[in-house]
């Protein structure tokens, strides 16, 4: 075989069990599956699917029936992120070997939902002490990682552990690229597997050297003693904020425009807005 591990990550909405089936036939070797909250409400509405916990419980249990390891993601944010000690209750009831408490990232679609989704800072607070009281109360059951929201930290995320550096993501199409969500920056030139190799994309293809490395980079980040420590930030953020992708991640307290952040920290917006759905 090709020793290619494969991971479905799915809402678990569109799936029948007779398709789980037929994918863990075809050699599937992992499902991780979305779920919004505990509570089956505030879920479907986080969802904007009237059943959708429901639907995601029962999917559960074919993953586990079928014998695949099952992984819970739950993204945290202002409506589910006092819940996140239950989430991990939950996920050890349906029996993932694995369940990730994702902090939300506010860049994507994210972003136009900023308001209703960013949290204060004690309630971030909390619930990392909520995890890591679940965490010990399940040692041995199940795996819990905890992603911490970059919102509220003094400095970035690195991307993708330095960009052009350890990842590669090639979409249907065969496009190859050095970040999941790199698409969304413009400019770059993605090189395709039908016309490439993928050793020549990942060493010679203009978007993945873009910024690779710290040669890219403007100061404060060329000079700065962490730029191969976090390597200046998310792209995608930095991007979504200023407009720039090359800029510092605003997200660093070090970053010109780190106001922009604080301003939005400055509290959350009352009463929570309304999400603007995605529409297919």
């Amino acid at each position: 075989g090709a020793g290619l591990y494969t991971n479905l990550i799915t809402s678990g909405i569109g799936l029948t069990e007779a398709r789980l089936a037929a994918l863990a036939e075809a050699g599937l070797d992992h499902v991780q599956l979305s779920i919004q909250d505990t509570d089956a409400d505030v879920a479907d509405r986080i969802a904007g699917y009237r059943g959708a916990s429901e639907r995601k419980r029962r999917f559960a249990g074919w993953v586990v029936a079928s014998g695949l390891p099952l992984t819970l993601n739950a993204v945290i944010h202002r409506a589910n992120i006092a819940h996140c000690g239950d989430i991990v209750d939950e996920a050890v009831a349906l029996r993932a070997r694995r369940v990730e408490i994702a902090h939300t990232q506010y860049h994507g679609w994210a972003a136009a939902n900023r308001a209703a989704l960013l949290p204060d800072r004690a309630a971030v607070d909390r619930a990392l002490a909520d995890v890591e009281t679940a965490r010990e109360r399940h040692r041995g059951r199940i795996v819990v990682d905890s992603v911490a929201p970059d919102w509220h930290a003094r400095f970035p995320k690195p991307c993708m552990g330095g960009w052009g550096a350890r990842i590669i993501n090639v979409t249907p199409h065969g496009k190859v690229l050095p970040c999941h969500a790199a698409e969304s920056l413009p400019g770059l030139e993605f090189w395709n597997i039908r016309d490439h190799s993928l050793a020549g994309i990942w060493a010679h293809s203009p978007a993945f050297n873009a910024f690779r490395g710290t040669g890219w980079m403007p100061e404060p980040c060329q000079s700065c003693e962490r730029r191969d420590v976090d390597f200046g930030g998310c792209r995608c953020q930095a991007f979504a904020l200023t407009g720039d992708a090359a800029a510092t991640d605003p997200i660093c307290e070090r970053s010109p425009l780190h106001a922009m952040v604080l301003a939005a920290l400055d509290g959350p917006v009352e009463p929570v807005p309304a999400y603007i759905y995605r529409k297919a």
